[in-house]
Protein backbone atom coordinates (compact mmCIF):
# COMPACT_ATOMS: atom_id res chain seq x y z
CA UNK A 1 0.00 0.00 0.00
CA UNK A 2 1.69 3.55 -1.08
CA UNK A 3 -0.13 4.86 2.13
CA UNK A 4 0.53 2.81 4.90
CA UNK A 5 -0.54 4.60 8.56
CA UNK A 6 -1.08 8.02 6.71
CA UNK A 7 -3.49 10.21 7.95
CA UNK A 8 -5.84 12.04 5.28
CA UNK A 9 -8.37 15.13 5.52
CA UNK A 10 -10.10 15.37 2.54
CA UNK A 11 -12.82 18.36 1.85
CA UNK A 12 -15.96 18.02 0.01
CA UNK A 13 -15.73 14.40 0.54
CA UNK A 14 -19.27 13.75 0.59
CA UNK A 15 -19.49 12.59 -2.93
CA UNK A 16 -18.57 12.63 -6.33
CA UNK A 17 -14.92 13.59 -6.44
CA UNK A 18 -13.50 14.26 -3.07
CA UNK A 19 -15.24 10.64 -1.98
CA UNK A 20 -14.02 9.09 -4.59
CA UNK A 21 -10.64 10.52 -3.76
CA UNK A 22 -10.98 9.58 0.12
CA UNK A 23 -12.04 5.93 -0.81
CA UNK A 24 -8.90 5.72 -3.12
CA UNK A 25 -6.61 6.98 -0.10
CA UNK A 26 -8.48 4.73 2.16
CA UNK A 27 -7.36 0.82 -0.21
CA UNK A 28 -4.09 2.48 -0.18
CA UNK A 29 -3.41 2.71 3.79
CA UNK A 30 -4.39 5.91 4.72
CA UNK A 31 -7.06 6.86 7.57
CA UNK A 32 -9.47 9.25 6.51
CA UNK A 33 -10.87 12.68 8.63
CA UNK A 34 -13.98 13.62 5.76
CA UNK A 35 -14.98 17.12 5.92
CA UNK A 36 -18.01 18.14 4.02
CA UNK A 37 -20.79 20.89 4.74
CA UNK A 38 -23.98 18.25 3.75
CA UNK A 39 -23.50 15.23 5.48
CA UNK A 40 -26.32 13.30 5.40
CA UNK A 41 -27.62 9.39 5.53
CA UNK A 42 -25.79 8.71 2.36
CA UNK A 43 -22.56 10.60 3.84
CA UNK A 44 -22.87 7.84 6.64
CA UNK A 45 -23.29 5.06 4.31
CA UNK A 46 -20.02 5.93 2.91
CA UNK A 47 -17.78 6.41 5.97
CA UNK A 48 -19.07 2.95 6.28
CA UNK A 49 -17.68 1.50 3.04
CA UNK A 50 -14.21 3.51 4.13
CA UNK A 51 -14.04 1.69 7.66
CA UNK A 52 -14.68 -1.51 5.59
CA UNK A 53 -11.00 -1.37 3.77
CA UNK A 54 -10.15 -1.70 7.48
CA UNK A 55 -8.88 1.91 7.74
CA UNK A 56 -9.88 4.45 9.99
CA UNK A 57 -12.40 7.48 9.06
CA UNK A 58 -14.39 10.07 11.28
CA UNK A 59 -16.51 12.93 9.47
CA UNK A 60 -16.64 16.77 10.54
CA UNK A 61 -19.20 18.81 9.56
CA UNK A 62 -17.39 22.27 7.97
CA UNK A 63 -17.71 25.13 6.07
CA UNK A 64 -14.13 25.08 4.55
CA UNK A 65 -14.49 28.80 3.74
CA UNK A 66 -14.64 29.28 7.53
CA UNK A 67 -10.92 30.08 8.88
CA UNK A 68 -12.54 28.44 12.08
CA UNK A 69 -14.46 25.70 10.70
CA UNK A 70 -11.32 24.72 9.54
CA UNK A 71 -9.07 25.13 12.28
CA UNK A 72 -11.60 23.08 14.44
CA UNK A 73 -11.83 20.32 11.74
CA UNK A 74 -7.90 19.53 11.72
CA UNK A 75 -7.96 19.62 15.32
CA UNK A 76 -10.38 16.89 15.04
CA UNK A 77 -7.95 15.00 12.99
CA UNK A 78 -5.14 15.55 15.06
CA UNK A 79 -7.33 14.46 18.62
CA UNK A 80 -8.23 11.14 16.64
CA UNK A 81 -5.30 10.46 15.03
CA UNK A 82 -2.16 12.31 16.28
CA UNK A 83 -1.16 13.94 13.17
CA UNK A 84 -2.20 15.07 9.40
CA UNK A 85 -0.22 13.71 6.37
CA UNK A 86 -2.08 14.37 3.65
CA UNK A 87 -4.34 17.35 2.85
CA UNK A 88 -6.68 17.68 0.07
CA UNK A 89 -8.54 20.80 -0.73
CA UNK A 90 -11.29 19.34 -2.92
CA UNK A 91 -14.55 21.27 -1.72
CA UNK A 92 -15.64 23.70 -4.43
CA UNK A 93 -18.71 25.06 -6.03
CA UNK A 94 -19.89 27.23 -8.86
CA UNK A 95 -22.39 29.40 -9.04
CA UNK A 96 -22.35 30.83 -13.08
CA UNK A 97 -23.49 33.63 -14.77
CA UNK A 98 -21.68 36.41 -16.94
CA UNK A 99 -19.95 38.93 -15.35
CA UNK A 100 -21.82 41.73 -16.11
CA UNK A 101 -25.25 40.17 -14.56
CA UNK A 102 -23.33 38.11 -11.59
CA UNK A 103 -23.64 39.65 -8.38
CA UNK A 104 -21.16 40.26 -5.58
CA UNK A 105 -23.13 37.06 -3.67
CA UNK A 106 -22.02 35.28 -6.59
CA UNK A 107 -18.57 36.40 -6.77
CA UNK A 108 -17.41 36.08 -3.19
CA UNK A 109 -19.15 32.88 -2.45
CA UNK A 110 -17.10 30.65 -5.14
CA UNK A 111 -13.95 32.39 -3.97
CA UNK A 112 -14.55 32.19 -0.51
CA UNK A 113 -15.23 28.35 -0.81
CA UNK A 114 -12.93 27.81 -3.88
CA UNK A 115 -9.48 29.48 -2.76
CA UNK A 116 -10.39 30.58 1.15
CA UNK A 117 -10.72 27.52 2.04
CA UNK A 118 -7.21 25.95 0.51
CA UNK A 119 -5.68 28.74 2.54
CA UNK A 120 -8.03 28.15 5.50
CA UNK A 121 -7.30 24.00 5.61
CA UNK A 122 -3.85 24.60 4.58
CA UNK A 123 -3.00 27.44 7.47
CA UNK A 124 -4.08 24.86 9.87
CA UNK A 125 -2.61 22.05 8.70
CA UNK A 126 0.79 23.49 7.82
CA UNK A 127 2.32 23.60 11.22
CA UNK A 128 1.69 20.09 11.45
CA UNK A 129 3.62 19.00 9.08
CA UNK A 130 6.26 21.72 9.32
CA UNK A 131 6.95 19.88 13.03
CA UNK A 132 7.63 16.70 11.75
CA UNK A 133 8.99 18.09 8.27
CA UNK A 134 6.74 15.96 6.48
CA UNK A 135 3.58 16.70 4.46
CA UNK A 136 1.59 16.20 1.31
CA UNK A 137 -0.63 19.19 0.03
CA UNK A 138 -3.21 18.40 -2.99
CA UNK A 139 -5.22 21.58 -4.27
CA UNK A 140 -8.20 20.69 -6.77
CA UNK A 141 -8.38 23.22 -9.32
CA UNK A 142 -9.76 23.00 -13.03
CA UNK A 143 -8.55 23.73 -16.61
CA UNK A 144 -10.98 26.45 -16.13
CA UNK A 145 -8.39 27.90 -13.63
CA UNK A 146 -5.55 27.69 -16.73
CA UNK A 147 -7.83 29.25 -19.67
CA UNK A 148 -10.97 31.06 -18.30
CA UNK A 149 -14.65 29.92 -19.39
CA UNK A 150 -17.56 31.63 -20.43
CA UNK A 151 -19.95 32.28 -17.75
CA UNK A 152 -17.21 31.62 -14.99
CA UNK A 153 -15.33 34.58 -14.57
CA UNK A 154 -15.63 33.57 -10.36
CA UNK A 155 -14.84 29.87 -10.77
CA UNK A 156 -12.02 30.72 -13.38
CA UNK A 157 -10.65 33.24 -11.13
CA UNK A 158 -10.66 31.02 -7.71
CA UNK A 159 -9.21 28.35 -9.25
CA UNK A 160 -6.62 30.46 -11.12
CA UNK A 161 -6.09 31.66 -7.61
CA UNK A 162 -5.73 27.72 -6.22
CA UNK A 163 -2.75 27.20 -9.23
CA UNK A 164 -0.98 30.34 -7.55
CA UNK A 165 -0.68 29.48 -4.23
CA UNK A 166 -0.10 26.17 -4.66
CA UNK A 167 3.24 27.24 -6.16
CA UNK A 168 3.72 29.89 -3.79
CA UNK A 169 3.04 26.87 -0.87
CA UNK A 170 5.68 24.99 -2.92
CA UNK A 171 7.93 27.75 -2.54
CA UNK A 172 7.73 28.29 1.12
CA UNK A 173 7.70 24.29 2.26
CA UNK A 174 10.14 22.69 -0.09
CA UNK A 175 12.30 23.34 2.92
CA UNK A 176 10.30 20.98 5.63
CA UNK A 177 9.89 18.44 3.24
CA UNK A 178 6.60 19.07 2.21
CA UNK A 179 5.16 18.61 -0.92
CA UNK A 180 2.67 20.99 -3.28
CA UNK A 181 0.70 20.01 -5.74
CA UNK A 182 -2.18 20.61 -7.86
CA UNK A 183 -4.78 18.79 -9.77
CA UNK A 184 -6.57 20.54 -12.60
CA UNK A 185 -9.78 17.68 -14.16
CA UNK A 186 -11.48 18.41 -16.97
CA UNK A 187 -15.10 17.34 -17.67
CA UNK A 188 -15.59 14.64 -14.94
CA UNK A 189 -18.79 12.52 -14.80
CA UNK A 190 -20.26 13.66 -11.36
CA UNK A 191 -23.86 13.67 -10.00
CA UNK A 192 -23.99 17.83 -10.86
CA UNK A 193 -23.39 16.69 -14.45
CA UNK A 194 -25.24 13.71 -14.27
CA UNK A 195 -28.61 15.89 -12.89
CA UNK A 196 -27.91 18.57 -15.47
CA UNK A 197 -30.47 19.08 -17.96
CA UNK A 198 -28.09 20.34 -20.00
CA UNK A 199 -25.77 17.42 -19.49
CA UNK A 200 -26.00 16.22 -23.43
CA UNK A 201 -25.27 19.35 -24.49
CA UNK A 202 -22.09 19.71 -22.15
CA UNK A 203 -20.91 16.25 -22.70
CA UNK A 204 -21.18 16.67 -26.71
CA UNK A 205 -19.60 20.05 -26.62
CA UNK A 206 -16.36 18.71 -24.21
CA UNK A 207 -16.17 15.55 -26.92
CA UNK A 208 -15.05 18.20 -29.20
CA UNK A 209 -12.21 19.13 -27.02
CA UNK A 210 -11.53 15.70 -25.55
CA UNK A 211 -9.14 13.83 -27.18
CA UNK A 212 -9.60 10.06 -25.43
CA UNK A 213 -13.33 11.00 -26.47
CA UNK A 214 -13.98 9.73 -23.01
CA UNK A 215 -15.38 11.88 -19.72
CA UNK A 216 -13.53 11.71 -16.88
CA UNK A 217 -14.36 9.59 -13.88
CA UNK A 218 -13.95 10.61 -10.36
CA UNK A 219 -11.85 7.85 -9.75
CA UNK A 220 -9.46 9.37 -12.51
CA UNK A 221 -8.47 12.19 -10.38
CA UNK A 222 -8.77 9.80 -7.47
CA UNK A 223 -5.71 7.54 -8.60
CA UNK A 224 -3.33 10.66 -9.41
CA UNK A 225 -3.97 12.18 -6.05
CA UNK A 226 -3.26 8.88 -4.34
CA UNK A 227 0.27 8.95 -6.45
CA UNK A 228 0.94 12.90 -5.90
CA UNK A 229 -0.14 11.58 -2.01
CA UNK A 230 2.99 8.93 -2.02
CA UNK A 231 6.37 8.77 -1.58
CA UNK A 232 6.75 8.08 -5.42
CA UNK A 233 5.80 11.84 -6.06
CA UNK A 234 8.60 12.81 -3.34
CA UNK A 235 10.40 14.85 -5.71
CA UNK A 236 6.92 16.47 -7.34
CA UNK A 237 6.28 19.52 -5.70
CA UNK A 238 4.53 23.11 -7.91
CA UNK A 239 2.82 21.19 -10.70
CA UNK A 240 -0.40 21.37 -12.21
CA UNK A 241 -1.11 18.32 -13.43
CA UNK A 242 -4.10 17.95 -15.78
CA UNK A 243 -7.03 14.95 -16.01
CA UNK A 244 -8.37 15.39 -18.58
CA UNK A 245 -8.01 13.17 -21.24
CA UNK A 246 -6.29 16.00 -23.53
CA UNK A 247 -9.09 18.09 -23.13
CA UNK A 248 -6.57 21.33 -22.67
CA UNK A 249 -4.52 20.59 -25.70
Amino acid sequence: MLLKNKVAIVTGSSQGIGAAISLELAKEGADICLVDLKFNDKSQEFADRISETGRKCISVKCDVSSFNDAETAVAKAVEEFGTVDILVNNAGISLDGVSWKMSEEQWDRVLSVNLKGCFNFSRHAIPVMKEKKYGKIINITSINGIRGKFGQSNYSASKAGVIGYTKALAKELGAFSINVNAVAPGLIETSMLSESEDREKIINMAMNEIVMKRVGLPEDLAYMVAFLASEKARHVTGEVIKVDGGQYI
